[in-house]
């Protein structure tokens, strides 16, 4: 039997990965700009085919995680990423660079639903594990922010990408020479400890549906959209890439601290408990950021990725709690197929708002629809819990 420490960290090292890798580009393009001759507005819908093929493909990726082997989906995934990551360091026109970053997109399509499902397969306790797994996706994140201004700023774009690649490469060795088969009951599970009566499943599906189109649109937004924000607004501050990737990255900590308190918070209390506070945390940091700069902006930059992290734990638990082992992958597969889908769409529409009124209107227009989260945390039913040991 695979041990589930061990599983479980490979796919914790695969979240951080997954979200490194998707967002390498949002970093890197304030540099790569320059060099291409290109406006930060004409250059990045280069990234919006690789974010749809990443909510797009996890409908295919989770069908063959639960039909034919998730330990296998998860082996493509380490490999087919890092070498998609390699592939971009060595582009040299704009097709080649839409190609590189459709297959990093592709790739990064398996880890969702796949990876989610091995870790609520082999997890004691749900919540704790969510938020943990959710740590290592944030801290992807801000390490993306934080590495590319590095390496980009002293070694260059091209081996922004490269690096991680390779990295990643080898991590997927490692991956395969340690998990050697398909173990779908490595441990007592703790999924559906919570239940709610039949006749409110609809209303759970609603609420689910609601938050998820309008926090992961927002989510990627922030992600794609913060290199960006800070460049210009803390150009008081400074203008180092670097050091900007660093500001970034402590930003993201507080988004990570979030997300492993919200999910043991998920193993004490029921979801809409968790969530109906929550909820009210994006839409007013939103619609203020709109109009601050330099260190208050940095103020309200933690509280929003502190609301939008930690809606995506309650979301990962929400599905991981209501779905039995057989079908897990393919909810997943639904959950991500809506959410990325979205997210892919908020890439372009990052820069057609900011084309039209700057970051003003791009921040009021997404603290509008983050109302919708609200709407979705009230809508959720009560639960009919079954007690966890401690």
């Amino acid at each position: 039997m695979n041990s589930p420490g061990r599983v479980i960290s490979f796919v914790n090292a695969g979240h951080f990965i997954d979200h490194y890798s998707m967002l390498i580009f949002a970093a890197a393009v304030i540099i790569m700009g320059p060099a291409l001759g290109m406006a930060y507005s004409e250059l990045l819908p280069y990234a919006t085919p690789g974010f749809v093929a990443f909510g797009a493909g996890s409908l295919l990726t989770g069908w063959l995680g639960d039909r034919w082997s998730r330990r296998h989906m998860m082996l493509i995934f380490f490999v087919g990423i890092g070498a998609s990551m390699i592939a971009v360091g060595f582009v040299q026109t704009q097709v080649e660079l839409g190609a590189a970053l459709l297959a990093i997109g592709i790739f990064a399509s398996i880890y969702h639903p796949v990876g989610t499902a091995m870790i609520v397969s082999y997890a004691d306790r749900l919540g704790r594990e969510m938020g943990i797994n959710g740590v290592w996706g944030n801290l992807g994140v801000a390490s993306s922010a934080l590495v590319t201004g590095v390496i980009g700023q002293y070694l260059g774009w091209r081996f922004a990408f490269i690096v991680p690649g390779v990295v990643t490469v080898l991590i997927g060795i490692g991956f395969a020479m340690s998990v050697v088969h398909e173990d779908r009951k490595g441990s007592k599970q703790a999924a559906a400890q919570a239940r709610v009566a039949r006749q409110d499943m609809w209303r759970v599906i609603l609420a689910l549906l609601i938050v998820v189109i309008a926090i992961s649109t927002t989510f990627n937004a922030v992600t794609v959209a913060l290199p960006k924000l800070f460049a210009e607004r803390l150009a008081d501050l400074t203008r180092s890439p670097a050091l900007l990737g660093v500001i970034a990255a402590c930003v993201y900590v507080f988004g990570a601290m979030t997300q492993y308190t919200i999910g043991r918070l998920l193993d004490r209390y029921s979801l809409k408990t968790v969530a109906l506070p929550l909820s009210f945390m994006l839409a007013p940091f939103l619609y203020l950021a709109a109009s601050l700069s330099n260190l208050p902006l940095i103020v309200v930059s933690i509280g929003i990725v502190m609301g939008a992290f930690g809606q995506v734990t309650v979301n990962d638990a929400m599905v991981g709690k209501y779905t039995s082992e057989e079908w897990r992958s393919r909810a997943y597969a639904v959950r991500y197929f809506v959410g990325f889908t979205a997210a892919g769409a908020s890439v372009g529409l990052v820069a057609w708002l900011y084309e039209r009124g700057g970051f003003v209107t791009m921040l009021h227009a997404f603290a509008a629809l983050c109302l919708l989260a609200i709407a979705a945390a009230l809508i959720l039913p009560r639960e009919i819990r079954t007690p966890v040991a401690a």
